[in-house]
């Protein structure tokens, strides 16, 4: 038995901005043979001889997007936060418990064993969490990303070309800083992707911490890039951090994968169809030696965004990757991607000597100046450069004060860096261990420092978030996004 997509009231203000574009609109970009020729960015840019692979942006860096595109993102931002205290929480739980008296008892139950053995199954609890509940929080990941390719803010090139490059530059200046830190480490040289990820959670946490009001376009902007991110760690442990890999099985997993895709399509959400389905895909994706967390982000890969025709098609709501995302962000929010933590943060410092020994580690140094400065700099530089070199300037209430804090923030990171530290290193191993370190560190430090500066311009921030709530003509769009 089937089911259908659920209804959904649409505005008729927000229907043309959403998930649908017909071939004439005009934000399109497209021009009839007699339209008068005007001054673009595009034609700014090839005068000066610019690349034409860079995309015209749009006039203003961390805009608004849509008033139905602002009201998703601040639901998937509100799960985030809750998340994001949860994640605070079971570390620090993981923390005080791994370094009590009763630490050992920790340990046995993180490094206690189950599952079958024949299948390769055989895993730790802490395995689990890593393996497992991590497919779940990037099966979410990769339904939010395919969602912002097909009917978000990535759909538009000028819109995505400034969250895109500041992540990949926000991964690459990271990586580079830890490797110059491990030039003559060749063993600490496997952890260079560590610092690479920002983690949206703990960063909201942070944000509900000290109370600011993020403008829609930051906030956008920061949901963006860490779901770039995410899609950029994925693409590393794939590729990067692949020891064995047995061809054979990975087709294989192809086989659920298939399976699982033609029911989506159909719009078929049965559970006791799919999640069979989703776990043979994860099994075998586990057993080939690839990451079982990649199973997640192909499966997301095929479940569609729009709703079908004979459904009613874009118009008449949310598609099937929308009703998805609903159910299983919370799950991954609220109790998978906390438990990882749990298991994954627990490290013994030894005290005040143990912790200096692990600050005198270059595998440690490297990910705390990696997360604090490189990707600060990583993304603050190229966002900046592009609005050099594009003409594109900032919001007309923002200031790049609002960027660099928005940098630190990104510095943030977490749940991906203890997974990529644990496939570099090995769980337990005393690389490991002082890699955790560097992780909490150094997201410490970039969030002490990010407090710092958007506590600053907390005023600026509610008062541009008063404006986006007002609502004087009770039509249910604040009036901001009516303004032309």
């Amino acid at each position: 038995m089937t089911q259908q997509d659920p209804p959904r009231h649409i505005s008729s203000g927000d229907t043309h901005s959403d998930n649908t574009h017909s071939d004439n609109t005009h934000s399109d970009n497209t021009h009839s043979d007699n339209t008068p020729s005007v001054h673009t960015p595009e034609s700014q840019n090839e005068a000066e001889g610019l690349p034409a692979l860079l995309p015209a942006l749009q006039a203003k860096f961390f805009s608004r997007s849509s008033a139905s595109e602002a009201k998703r993102i601040a639901q998937i931002l509100r799960s985030e936060t809750v998340g994001g205290g949860l994640l605070l929480l079971a570390t620090i739980l993981a923390l005080v418990w791994a370094n009590s008296p009763w630490s050992a008892a920790y340990e046995t139950i993180r490094d206690f064993k189950f599952g079958p053995e024949s299948l390769k199954l055989s895993l730790t609890v802490g395995q689990w969490a890593a393996d497992g509940l991590l497919a779940i929080f990037f099966f979410a990941a990769g339904l939010e990303l395919k969602r912002e390719f097909v009917a978000g803010d990535l759909r538009e090139p000028r819109r995505a070309a400034i969250p895109i490059v500041a992540a990949i530059s926000g991964a690459a200046v990271p990586a580079l800083v830890f490797i110059v830190f491990n030039l003559g480490n060749s063993d600490g040289l496997h952890g260079w992707a560590i610092p690479t990820a920002t983690d949206i959670a703990f960063a909201l946490a942070v944000l509900a911490v000290i109370s600011t009001h993020l403008p829609s376009g930051l906030r956008t902007f920061l949901l963006t890039l860490a779901i770039v991110d995410d899609l950029i760690a994925i693409t590393i442990i794939a590729v990067f951090y692949t020891e064995t890999l047995s061809i054979p099985l990975l087709l294989l997993a192809m086989l659920p994968v298939g399976i699982f895709a033609v029911l989506v399509q159909k719009r078929i959400r049965s559970w006791y169809l799919l999640l069979p389905l989703a776990a043979a895909a994860w099994a075998l994706v586990h057993a080939s030696g690839v990451h079982a967390t990649v199973a997640g982000v192909l499966l997301a890969a095929t479940v569609p965004v729009m709703r079908s025709e004979a459904r009613g098609g874009p118009d008449a709501g949310p598609g099937l990757a929308e009703h998805f995302e609903h159910l299983i962000r919370p799950i991954s929010s609220g109790f998978a991607v906390p438990v990882f933590a749990f298991f994954a943060a627990g490290v013994t410092v030894g005290g005040f000597s143990g912790l200096g020994d692990s600050l005198g580690d270059t595998v440690t140094l490297g990910i705390i100046f990696a997360l604090v400065g490189g990707k600060t700099i990583g993304i603050f530089a190229s966002t900046f450069l592009l609005s050099k070199f594009t003409k594109a300037h900032l919001d007309d209430d923002l200031s790049w004060t609002d960027v660099f804090g928005l940098a630190l923030l990104a510095g943030v990171g977490f749940t991906v860096s203890l997974l990529i530290g644990e496939l570099a290193f090995g769980p337990g191993s005393l690389a490991d261990d002082h890699a955790k370190v560097g992780v909490l560190v150094g997201s410490f430090v970039a969030a002490i420092l990010a407090t710092v500066v958007l506590r600053s311009r907390n005023r600026v921030y509610k008062k541009m978030y008063e404006a986006e709530q007002l609502d004087e003509n009770n039509d249910g769009i604040p009036d901001v996004y009516q303004q032309k």
